[in-house]
């Protein structure tokens, strides 16, 4: 195995293997250190793959593997049985939230990482990160591994995030939260049920077979992480939040957790990248932690790659621009949530769940609630004198030639709609045509809008130039 690549990411979590897989396909030689072993463990917190996160997928070609895995697809979130979130009024190709552990993510992307040439090396633990004549050298307890850049995706106790200084400021929110994959006799009526009242809160959803998962909190039940946890304290929690424990029985896992919210100032250092739990944490409200660091991935990946390949270096200082207010935003919604949810005072609780579902009642704050949560609704600033649509998602559009957008990026490839073909040769860019339009515009590889404008061939190119890199 050689000791050098292009790309070093450390952690081979979701955030990793994406990264991992899209750098391969785009010709990069990328090295993956896990410090688990390979036979890592099935069982994990995240659940649920939200809409943007599946456009993505789509993007790859992953989308249809994944949800062949089977899972719910939940067409809304019902919040504190007051309001629902009707994510089937989403205007994409996937109105819903996916109920799949992570696991099935990993096996997904772990598959198209190590297919496309990508290499993991397991019990590899970072000890330390040195930076010098533009490399990036990263210790490990079995030797030195070096590379032009390096991702530290490696969670919330980040070894490379330590070893390069960056502060992780913030503060715990909630401690003692509950999570167990149980059977139900009596589930709820709708999935996801959330409640929170009593000094408690409870997350109930259907993984769409026999298992439900279930968080939980009880103020009175605070307990540290590492002490035993038993079904009891878990059904209690829900007999608090709902009235019913909903007949839990037979648990295939039961863990305690506690909750951080924090965010590190910068998610670059020199040619070290930050990217998901690594970057940033918060609440397991709404779902939101893998979502968001699989779309720091995205994010990130072409970026590398067209610099590897001669865009201008400075695009990768877009990075943080772009998925830094990303990352602070979703701390604050999930905060709010799960600060509402656990709330002890019943006047306050009531209160405050009254404004919420009068809130979420007015069209369009509910649809900016959806469009946070769902992700679909993200989108990116643009500079001064750059059209309106740059930085926002771009649709699924169907293409003159029968096929659709999101297969055309496939392969990390930018698009140009509505422009000669002569404009993309010569950069990992291919020219489309879809439905008659005066805006010319270029879709990134994450299938956001990255260039919109008159049919300007010298703005095409030069756009192509900084920010593609030649093929």
């Amino acid at each position: 195995m050689s000791t050098q690549a292009d790309v070093i990411v450390v952690g081979a979590g979701p955030t990793g293997l994406l990264l991992a897989g899209d750098l391969a396909e785009a010709g990069v030689s990328v090295l993956v250190l896990e410090s688990r072993g390979a036979d890592l463990s099935n069982l994990s917190r995240a659940f649920g793959v939200h809409a943007r996160t599946l456009e993505e997928f789509d993007a790859r070609g992953l989308a249809e593997e994944l949800i062949a895995y089977g899972g719910a697809q939940l067409p809304g979130i019902r919040l504190f049985n007051r309001v629902t979130l009707h994510l089937a009024e989403l205007e994409t190709r996937f109105p819903y939230l996916l109920m799949t552990p992570q696991y099935n993510v990993e096996e997904v992307l772990r598959r198209r990482a190590l297919a496309a040439g990508a290499a993991i090396l397991y019990d590899h633990k970072v000890t330390g990160v040195d930076q010098a004549d533009g490399r990036v050298t990263l210790r490990t307890v079995k030797g030195d591994y070096t590379a032009t850049y390096a991702v530290g995706a490696d969670g919330v106790k980040s070894a490379v995030r330590k070893a390069i200084g960056m502060p992780y400021p913030g503060e715990a929110v909630l401690k003692s939260i509950m999570l167990a994959d149980v059977k139900l006799t009596d589930p709820p009526a709708e999935s996801p049920a959330i409640q929170g009242i009593n000094g408690a809160f409870c997350f109930v959803a259907t993984f769409g077979d026999e298992y439900w998962r279930v968080f939980a909190w009880n103020a009175a039940d605070q307990k540290a992480d590492d002490e035993p946890i038993e079904l009891d304290e878990v059904k209690e929690a829900a007999r608090l939040a709902f009235g019913t424990d909903f007949g839990m029985h037979s648990p295939r896992w039961i863990s305690r957790f506690h909750s951080d919210e924090r965010q590190v100032p910068n998610y670059r250092d020199g040619g070290v990248f930050l990217a998901g739990d690594a970057a940033h944490c918060h609440s397991p409200a709404g779902g939101q932690g893998m979502n968001t660091g699989l779309q720091d991935a995205a994010n990130l990946s072409w970026k590398l790659a067209a610099v590897l390949r001669g865009a201008d270096p400075a695009l990768l200082d877009t990075y943080n621009a772009e998925r830094h207010p990303v990352g602070k935003a979703v701390l604050r919604s999930s905060g709010a949530i799960i600060r509402l949810a656990a709330e002890r005072s019943k006047v306050k609780a009531a209160i405050g769940g009254l404004a919420a579902a009068t809130a979420l009642h007015i069209k369009p704050i509910e649809a900016k609630a959806m469009g946070m949560i769902s992700g679909v609704g993200i989108h990116y600033g643009h500079e001064k004198g750059e059209d309106q649509l740059v930085g926002h998602r771009a649709n699924d559009i169907a293409l003159a030639d029968g096929t659709r957008l999101y297969e055309a990026l496939r392969g990390g490839r930018f698009v140009v709609l509505d422009s000669a073909e002569s404009y993309a040769a010569g950069f990992v860019a291919d020219a489309a045509s879809a439905a008659p339009d005066d805006t010319v515009k270029i879709v990134r590889p994450d299938a956001y809008i990255g260039w919109a404008g008159g049919d300007d061939p010298a703005a095409i190119r030069a756009y192509l130039e900084a920010h593609a890199g030649r093929s």
